[in-house]
């Protein structure tokens, strides 16, 4: 009987991993083929991840999803760097081609739109977007955004300087991004308000202004948690229209990767709603 397995091995990195999905993704998808994979978490040590990928590649690894604190840094060490990839300035792909080089790509993007308007089925056409937080995570959806055809995004940070310069960024490129501290944020109204840090993951919410309304907007977490994240909860209570988390986006963006690596592109539908049932389960 021959493997039903796809050769090679695949794993997502990071720092910290424990809490990832991507394992249970990655062989969902697979079993929609019939198939196995060999896809694993690795918490990879920050002083040794260049080495640790390196090692990966020589000892015939095919693929790697990359996750915080090492997304410029995968964008750094790669041969071929995709055109997203270049205007992110941060990878959360990676795969090593058939003359070994390295070659990175990011598929935030694709997989935060892919979510945004398919699976909540919100238009991002002509709106007004805040964007909370300037890392690497929102740096790498923003070239996706734009092409949703928004009127502005706005991103604000608790240090106004690294929204400016990320907004800076673009200003050549395209005057809709906008950025600057957090007060700014009381500057809308705005139709989404999308909360890219990490202060979910500590049970935290991001110090925006108290009177800040939503009254009428979408919010959406691009982290994911067991239930509601404080984000959430707080975008409620101000009179949010719908709000959602980051659990499609990390679906859908990994359903970006399958394909690049493996030539299928999966069911995501299918997939984030049986996630989302063994949630509420738990």
């Amino acid at each position: 009987m021959p493997d039903s397995s796809f050769p090679g091995r695949f794993a997502v990195v990071g720092n910290p991993i424990h809490h990832s999905l991507s394992p249970t993704i990655h062989s969902a998808f697979a079993a929609q083929l019939g198939r196995d994979i060999d896809y694993r978490a690795e918490l990879v040590a920050l002083d040794s991840f260049e080495t640790w990928v390196g090692h990966f590649f020589e000892r015939g690894g095919v693929g790697l999803n990359i996750t915080l604190p090492f997304k410029s840094r995968a964008f750094a060490l790669a041969d071929q760097v995709s055109s997203r990839a270049t205007m992110a300035g941060a990878a959360n792909f990676l795969r090593r081609a058939a003359d070994g080089q390295i070659i990175a790509d990011n598929t935030d993007g694709k997989g935060l739109v892919a979510d945004i308007t398919g699976g909540a089925g919100w238009s991002l056409k002509d709106t007004r977007i805040l964007i909370v937080g300037a890392g690497g995570a929102v740096k790498g959806v923003i070239p996706a955004l734009l092409e949703a055809g928004p009127a502005e995004i706005f991103i604000v940070n608790r240090t106004p300087e690294r929204a400016a310069s990320l907004a800076s960024e673009w200003a050549s490129r395209d005057a809709r991004v906008r950025g600057g501290g957090l007060d700014a944020a009381n500057s809308g109204p705005w139709n989404l308000v999308i909360n890219g840090t990490s202060t979910g993951l500590s049970g935290e919410m991001p110090a925006l202004p108290e009177s800040m309304p939503l009254t009428d907007a979408y919010g959406y977490d691009m982290a994911y948690g067991a239930g509601p994240t404080p984000f959430m909860r707080w975008a409620e209570g101000r009179g949010a229209a719908a709000v959602r988390d980051g659990l499609g986006m990390l679906v859908e963006q990994a359903a970006e990767s399958f394909y690049l690596w493996l030539g299928h592109y999966p069911n995501t539908t299918s997939l984030i709603d049986t996630l989302r049932a063994a949630r509420a389960t738990d």
